[in-house]
Parts: C-alpha cells; sequence; structure tokens
C-alpha cells in the first residue's frame, strides 16, 4: 500500500475511517479545536472518501469541469478536541441524486462523539450552476451506499 493510499482512510463496517490528530494550528488561545477547523478536518475526510473510492474532486474539475461544494452544512459541536488528540472522522452517505449527496460526518475521539455534521454536497459547473455527477463519480457513490446498506443488514 502506498503511503498516499495509507492516508485516505479505511472503510470498516460500511463507513470511511479518517485518522487526523489536533495540531497547534487547529486551536484557539486555550488548546480547544476552534470550532471552524472541525470543517476543515470534515472536508479533508470527504476528500479523501472520494479518493479512495476512486471518484477524485481533481478528476472531475479536469475531465467534466465540475466541482463538489457544500450546500448545506448542520453542525451538533457536543464535546471539545484539544491539542494533540488523536480524532476517527467517520463519514457514510445517506443519499445519492444525479447532481448532490447527503452524508453524515461524525469527530470522534477513542469512541466518543465529539461534532456531528450533516451535509448536502452538490454537483457545480465552474460558473456555479447545478450539473449533473459525472457518471464514474454517481456509480463509485451508489457502490459505496449498497455496501454501506449491506454491511448495516448483516448487523441487524
Amino acid at each position: 500500500m502506498s503511503d498516499v493510499t495509507a492516508n485516505s482512510g479505511r472503510i470498516e463496517n460500511g463507513e470511511h475511517v479518517f485518522p487526523t490528530r489536533v495540531y497547534y494550528d487547529d486551536t484557539d488561545a486555550a488548546g480547544v479545536v476552534y470550532y471552524a477547523n472541525f470543517l476543515r478536518m470534515a472536508e479533508r475526510a470527504r476528500t479523501e472518501m472520494l479518493r479512495l473510492l476512486g471518484a477524485e474532486h481533481g478528476e472531475a474539475t479536469r475531465t467534466h469541469g465540475v466541482a463538489l461544494a457544500v450546500r448545506r452544512c448542520e453542525v451538533d459541536y457536543m464535546r471539545p478536541a484539544r491539542l494533540d488528540d488523536a480524532l476517527h472522522i467517520h463519514s457514510r452517505l445517506v443519499k445519492v441524486g444525479g447532481a448532490s449527496m447527503n452524508m453524515e460526518q461524525i469527530v470522534r475521539r477513542a469512541g466518543d462523539d465529539l461534532v456531528r455534521l450533516t451535509l448536502r454536497i452538490a454537483c457545480v459547473t465552474r460558473a456555479g450552476g447545478a450539473a449533473r455527477l459525472p457518471d464514474t463519480m454517481q456509480s463509485a457513490l451508489q457502490n459505496f451506499l449498497t455496501e454501506q446498506g449491506a454491511t448495516n443488514m448483516r448487523r441487524n
């Protein structure tokens, strides 16, 4: 496994799990993660999930002239994270449509939920208009969503 793949996280129990650590530049003067930096961490996890699934942002932009943009984000901050904490960001798809997807992400420390995000991600053109997800990206996302469902059924 290459270093790039190793840094992309892993698929576990139907979710993408992305490990990260809290660095000094993530924190405020009290050593607590500044609230907006959780959004950056979640973005990195989503990017690496797409990379691992074979549906990279850069490829969609180069080949199809489209990008993914956060259309809606609801965040529930439950507990703080602090300097040097080891975190895991769990990402799962909820729905994949023709031009968008819904996701849930949870930032965890040692199994405890710190932050929950509910997102709607839209596919847009360079000019900002709505666009359909490229076929390869939609196929990769739909396959992952199907695998998630199968994993959840096996658990029940």
